[in-house]
């Protein structure tokens, strides 16, 4: 597996990082999506009605490897201490026709959550349209989110559904491409 046990930015290890050189021409499909291209680091903060609010930090990676997607790593960690996680998700957005763009992911709450929307000038906007959970599972019915790239800033808001609670606000952030 390449880069496997590469490092990132801050030092940590990255045991499922396949990112490397981009050695492959972005296909035409995917030009849309070339604004994500890159390593997004930074700060947000959130909170559910069903927990306390919180604050993170986050490092987010999309890049692609020649095929007809973007690749996706998402992962949080505790301010100030990139050893403690929070949050992970791994996925691949794939375009889905001018200006409509897929987004599979995959969760470690114990779900996946296939999305679709919108992609123009620089701004993702995602609805879930199925989310599949393990026996043990979180909750989760459904998310909405909205990505915004600006120049070298990506800003999105996240908010989620559960079975005891309607789709609501559960994290915002903003990142600097690195």
């Amino acid at each position: 597996m390449p880069n496997a046990e590469r490092k990132g930015p801050a030092g940590g290890s990255f045991p499922l990082d396949i990112v490397g050189p981009m050695q492959h021409a972005l296909l035409a499909d995917l030009e849309p999506l070339a604004f994500l291209l890159g390593i997004w680091r930074g700060a947000g903060a959130g909170g559910y009605p069903t927990s306390d609010s919180f604050e993170f930090e986050e490092e987010t990676r999309f890049w692609h490897v020649g095929l007809n997607h973007v690749l996706y790593q998402q992962r949080t960690w505790v301010p100030g201490d990139e050893s403690d996680a929070i949050h992970m998700e791994l996925g691949f957005l794939r375009p889905a026709g001018p200006g409509r763009v897929e987004f599979l992911l995959a969760y470690p709450l114990g779900s996946v959550d296939v999305e679709e929307g919108t992609v123009t000038d620089g701004v993702l906007e995602l609805t879930s349209t199925g989310v599949a959970r393990a026996a043990t599972g979180d909750p989760v019915q459904g998310f909405f989110r909205r990505i915004e790239v600006d120049g070298d800033t990506l800003s999105y808001e996240l908010r989620m559904a559960t079975d005891s609670v309607p789709l609501t606000r559960h994290a915002t952030a903003t990142l600097r491409r690195v």
